[in-house]
C-alpha cells in the first residue's frame, strides 16, 4: 500500500454551518501519485465532528479548464460544504497540457495523461481506504466540465492505465456528479491536444464507450453553454438511457458554460455551480444514501 505523505499541516478553517453555526473544517494535502519526476497532489478535508472514525462516504473532485488550466482549488467551497455534511471529500490534481512558459499543449502531457492520473487517484482511494478512513464502496466521483470527462473516464477508459497501477484495483466509482461536463472529445480543440496521438481521440470520449452498467449519475448543465453545446449532452442522455443507465440531466434554462456566473455564491463555487444547484446534487445523494 502506497504510504501517504502529508506535505503540510492541516489547516483549521472556520465553515459556516446551514444554521448559522461555524464548524471546524480540516484541510489536509497529500501526494497520491509520482510520476516522471512529479509529484501529484489531492487535497483533503474533513470535519471531526461530523465524521465517523471509519467507512466515511466520499466525494472526489476533477477541475475544469480544458485540460490545459485549472487548480483543485476551485473545487475547495464545494470540499468544505460537503466535508460539514459528513463525506470526506478530496480534490485531486492531475497533469496538464501545458508548458511553463505558458504555451500548450506540452509535448508529453495530453487528455491522455490526465484520464491515467483520473483513473490512479480513485485507485489510491480504494487502495488506502482503513487509512484514509473512508468507505471504498460509497466513492462519488465529480468533474466540471473537462474534470467531467476525467471523472468519466474512471468508468469507461479500460484500455487507459498507468503502468505503474495496480489494475487489480477498480477504478470506477459509485455515483457521479457532472457540471458542465464534455461528453464527446470529438472536437478541434481536443484533437490538437493529442497531436500524434490523436487516433486515441475515440478512447477517451465517453459518448463513444458507453455500456449498461454504469454508476447512477446526475448531469447539470445549460442549455445556453458555448463551450460544450448542449445537444451534445442531449444525446449522451439520450445513449444511456438506451443502455438502461440511471442518468438524471438537469437544465438549466439560459445559463452557460460557468453555471454559477452572476449568483451570489459564484466567489464560493468558482463559478462552477451556486447552493441551488447542490442541494439538487444533495438529494440525489440522499437517494443514493450517502447523505442523511
Amino acid at each position: 500500500m502506497k504510504k501517504l505523505i502529508i506535505l503540510f499541516a492541516a489547516l483549521i478553517l472556520a465553515y459556516p454551518e446551514s444554521k448559522g453555526q461555524a464548524i471546524e473544517i480540516i484541510q489536509e494535502k497529500k501526494i497520491y501519485k509520482e510520476i516522471n519526476g512529479l509529484d501529484l497532489a489531492v487535497d483533503v478535508f474533513y470535519a471531526p465532528e461530523k465524521i465517523k472514525e471509519s467507512n466515511n462516504p466520499v466525494i472526489a473532485l476533477f477541475h475544469g479548464g480544458g485540460w490545459v488550466y485549472g487548480s483543485p482549488e476551485e473545487f475547495h467551497g464545494a470540499c468544505k460544504r460537503y466535508a460539514e455534511r459528513g463525506f470526506k471529500t478530496f480534490s485531486f490534481q492531475y497533469r496538464l497540457s501545458i508548458n511553463g512558459d505558458g504555451s500548450y499543449p506540452h509535448p508529453e502531457i495530453s487528455p491522455i495523461e490526465s484520464v491515467k492520473d483520473a483513473r490512479s487517484a480513485i485507485r489510491w482511494l480504494r487502495e488506502n481506504a482503513n487509512e484514509l478512513g473512508i468507505d471504498p464502496d460509497k466513492i462519488v466521483v465529480g468533474g466540471q466540465s473537462a474534470g467531467g470527462q476525467l471523472a468519466l473516464s474512471t468508468v469507461f477508459a479500460e484500455e487507459i492505465n498507468e503502468e505503474t497501477d495496480n489494475l487489480d484495483v477498480s477504478p470506477v466509482p459509485d455515483a457521479l456528479l457532472l457540471f458542465s461536463s464534455c461528453y464527446n472529445t470529438m472536437e478541434a480543440w481536443i484533437d490538437n491536444l493529442l497531436a500524434d496521438r490523436r487516433q486515441r481521440i475515440w478512447d477517451i470520449s465517453p459518448y463513444h464507450n458507453l455500456r449498461s452498467g454504469m454508476p447512477p449519475a446526475i448531469a447539470f448543465h445549460g442549455n445556453a453553454d458555448c463551450m460544450v453545446m448542449y445537444y451534445t449532452v442531449l444525446f449522451f442522455n439520450d445513449r444511456m438511457r438506451e443502455l438502461g443507465n440511471d442518468f438524471e440531466l438537469v437544465t438549466l434554462e439560459g445559463r452557460d458554460h460557468y453555471l454559477g456566473e452572476g449568483s451570489a455564491d459564484e466567489e464560493k463555487y468558482a463559478r462552477y455551480f451556486d447552493e441551488e444547484i447542490l442541494e439538487k446534487a444533495d438529494a440525489f445523494l440522499e437517494k443514493l444514501g450517502y447523505l442523511e
